[in-house]
């Protein structure tokens, strides 16, 4: 095996002088500094030992809670042994994307099953594989429609922050317009919707569940979108596609979402998986890449990159999108995860989520926080107190509980999953009671 050679001082001297800069350090001005380089003790020339015992100590500092009522686009789910032991099988978190493809049919085969199964689950003709999270994935289903003739995407203000955030970035230098309609109720403001749209409108870009756990008119939002020539993009929570409409039932464009839901523990944040799934007319309008299924010289079975519209394939700059990471792990076992619960599994899990979200709701409301909205909801829904949120929040973490997303200087989000016990929630209301007096 070659050498990795780094490169010289003179290497580094000369491309710092093409990009007219002084140190390598200037190419990171942009990050903040406060994130940059954290302190974290670790001298050089500590011994294995040593180092060992100050990360051992580091990680001792988090706070782990066995009690969550967070949700807000991460959730806290029940993890089947099964997928958790054969995702982590060494063929399966050593594999790398397929950049030669015929040398690598399994994890070829393990995307292919993933396409599949997305699209079982949102009734959506093809899927791609895949993207960073659902975030991105909602910005880059914008551009594909984006032809220069219509410039505004219009977007609820009930929709996740962080999509909101990355859709603005991934805007500015495409020279597409992001029109938020407000809504001051949970649901979306079809008045407003109905008076934003015109032939400026590229497409329209709400989630279902919202963001605050509300259940949209989705066909009458549809209507309202296709009449006026634009595209109809769905986030959607993969867990609520158990027992809500599919997609495809009111004619979605396109279908993205977070399917860290599908397998995937929190781990502090990530990894994430974005899925994204579309009409077949849209097919080639698809970011990322599609396995499909063959056969080879002899007959067999055979799995093979059919579409691959990134910039490292065949596209180069008429790539739809530029995205290069490998999610093909995530993939995999959010694919081993549906596999594993199937039809009637999701439809259980969505079942107990809003059984028990209606059931925290109704516990905290004896203990006298009223909800706010009086929409319909999945499992995530917004209460309204006396006490600040910020006072009930810490309460609760100080008793092992970590609360709701604040969203208000008194509104709280509470999520509740099949993983919450009535215990946990009676617990956690008669806590809320007391501090709400």
């Amino acid at each position: 095996m070659a050498k990795y050679v780094p490169h010289t001082q003179a290497d580094v001297k000369e491309m710092l002088s093409a990009l007219g800069l002084k140190s390598p350090s200037q190419l990171f001005d942009d990050v903040p500094q406060s994130i940059r380089y954290p302190d974290c003790g670790m001298k050089e020339g500590m011994s294995e030992a040593d180092a060992e015992m100050k990360l051992n100590a580091l990680a001792a500092k988090n706070k782990v809670y066995d009690t969550v009522f967070m949700g807000a686009g991460a959730y806290k789910h029940y993890i089947p042994a099964a997928v958790r032991n054969l995702s982590a099988r060494n063929e399966f978190v050593t594999a790398y994307t397929p950049y030669q493809a015929e040398m690598s049919q399994g994890i070829l085969q393990s995307i292919y099953e993933y396409q599949s199964l997305i699209c079982r689950l949102t009734g959506m003709d093809v899927s791609n594989a895949s993207h960073y999270d659902g975030a991105t994935a909602a910005a880059e289903a914008c551009l594909m429609f984006a032809d220069g003739k219509r410039t505004k995407v219009l977007i609820s203000s009930l929709v996740k922050p962080d999509v909101k955030r990355v859709m603005a970035t991934y805007f500015e230098g495409r020279g597409l317009k992001l029109v938020t309609i407000e809504s001051f109720a949970a649901s979306m403001n079809m008045e407003k919707l109905n008076e934003e749209l015109n032939e400026e409108v590229l497409a329209v870009y709400l989630e279902q569940p919202n963001f605050y756990g509300t259940i949209e008119d989705m066909n009458t939002i549809s209507h309202l979108v296709h009449s006026a020539g634009a595209k109809l993009i769905v986030g959607v929570y993969p867990i609520s596609l158990g027992l809500l409409k599919k997609p495809c039932e009111y004619d979605a464009d396109v279908a993205v979402g977070e399917a860290q839901c599908l397998g995937l523990p929190l781990s502090f944040g990530g990894a994430y998986l974005g899925f994204m799934a579309t009409k077949e007319q849209y097919m080639r309008k698809l970011p990322g890449r599609i396995v499909g299924e063959t056969t080879d010289h002899d007959g067999k079975k055979a799995y093979v990159l059919t579409l691959q519209a990134r910039e490292q394939h065949i596209r180069r700059e008429k790539a739809s999108s530029n995205i290069c990471s490998n999610e093909a792990h995530c993939a995999l076992t959010a694919g081993m995860y549906l596999s594993f619960m199937g039809k009637e599994g999701i439809k259980e899990v969505a079942k107990a989520c809003v059984a028990n979200a209606h059931y925290l709701q109704f516990a905290l409301a004896k203990a006298g926080i009223g909800v706010k909205y009086k929409d319909e909801f999945f499992n995530e829904f917004v209460t309204l107190s006396k006490c600040t949120a910020e006072n009930m929040l810490n309460t609760l973490a100080q008793n092992g509980i970590l609360g709701g997303y604040k969203v208000g200087t008194h509104e709280i989000l509470w999520c509740a999953t099949e993983l919450n016990t009535r215990e946990e929630m009676d617990r956690c209301a008669e806590i809320c009671g007391e501090v709400n007096k």
